[in-house]
């Protein structure tokens, strides 16, 4: 029986990279490795450690005294970046470390506990990794559970974790604290493109939170595999908690790999393919992976924002017109998912959304 998925919506399961590092390998296994047989993604491009991923502060956006000034940063930050850290954002710190401690709590489950939870054949929901295709295809070095948070319709609890006591509560409680953060920088984002209709930001209200909780274990050659391949998200905007206090997560600038330094209380917020298509391409978004350590665990927690599925996936109008062309085709949420998930792998999505 053939096992592998018809499309992106489904993965092959394959063995934990957990229960692998348990024991205690002093070489990684072949289908980790991505420097050699000419798939060297890891050495493409190199590291800049000088470089620096820009802070954007909400207080200072909603104060109109400084309004101005932190909106512009914003605007370089969106256009010459695609992604900031995001500080003073109104969640507290005790909620983000107690999400974290939750998720660490999950993973530092026993594996036969953890599979109660596992990913069901047609879906990526569940415990398990995302995107693999087929029996051969090289591995990230990650577990990872991904779950439906919003609206609560979306929800399939009988794959939400019962153990730790406290996580649904918790996973609950920071998806709506997650909501109102991604409804409130997205009004400042539209706004620095100098659109003032607030339709884009509020159609977030109805929007769709998928949220990814992911482990890296420490690796015996850290300098041989990755966390997570280097990709650009198909969300609108994406926001991710670091829970640990190195850098594993990196965004390509310049043709150079910058890491983000983790900020305790701050969230990473990365513009999504979304918001390239409706900026019109004035908003880019990023190439990220994630490089994993050769003793320590590390886990995040990445929320993928979308607009309202009534919304329209097309360039905003005030932003085409007067000498400035449509890059992007005018999709429907479901036209956009469509092509997302029955793309292939080696090709650009976006360049398929070009008109």
């Amino acid at each position: 029986m053939d096992s592998t998925p018809s499309n992106l919506e489904s993965s092959v399961s394959v063995p934990s990279v957990q229960e692998l590092a348990f024991q205690g390998p002093e070489k990684v296994p072949p289908r980790y490795i991505r420097d050699e047989d000419g798939d060297d993604i890891i050495g493409t491009y190199p590291s800049d450690p000088s470089l620096r991923v820009p802070f954007i502060d909400m207080a200072k956006l909603v104060n109109a005294d400084t309004h101005q000034l932190e909106l512009q940063k914003l605007l370089l930050a969106c256009k010459d970046w695609g992604v900031f850290q995001l500080v003073n954002h109104g969640i507290s710190n005790t909620s983000l470390k107690n999400m974290g401690n939750q998720v660490q709590r999950f993973f530092e489950l026993p594996l036969q506990e953890k599979k109660r939870w596992a990913q069901r054949p047609g879906s990526l929901e569940g415990y398990g990794q995302a995107f693999v295709t087929s029996e051969d295809q090289k591995l990230d070095w990650n577990d990872m559970i991904f779950l439906k948070c919003l609206p609560i319709e979306n929800r399939k609890l009988d794959l939400w974790p019962q153990n730790p006591p406290e996580f649904r509560e918790t996973l609950e409680r920071y998806s709506e604290d997650i909501r109102e953060v991604t409804i409130s920088i997205m009004k400042f984002i539209t706004m620095s493109l100098g659109l003032q209709d607030t339709q884009i930001s509020e159609s977030f209200r109805e929007g769709l939170y998928d949220i990814r909780m992911n482990c890296y274990p420490p690796c015996p050659e850290p300098e041989r595999v990755l966390g997570i391949v280097p990709h650009a998200d198909n969300s609108g905007i994406t926001l991710l908690l670091d829970c640990a206090d190195f850098p594993g997560l990196q965004f390509l600038k310049d043709k150079k790999w910058v890491n983000v330094e983790p900020i305790e209380g701050a969230i990473v917020v990365n513009i999504g393919q979304i918001i390239e298509v409706m900026s019109n391409g004035i908003y880019k978004a990023p190439e990220h992976r994630a490089v994993v350590n050769k003793v320590k665990e590390r886990f995040s927690i990445v929320t993928f924002c979308y607009p309202s599925p009534h919304m329209n996936i097309g360039p905003a109008d005030m932003l085409t017109g007067e000498g400035n062309v449509a890059v992007y085709k005018n999709l429907t949420h479901a036209e956009y998912f469509s092509k997302f998930f029955n793309r292939d792998l080696n090709e650009s999505f976006l360049d398929g959304l070009r008109i």
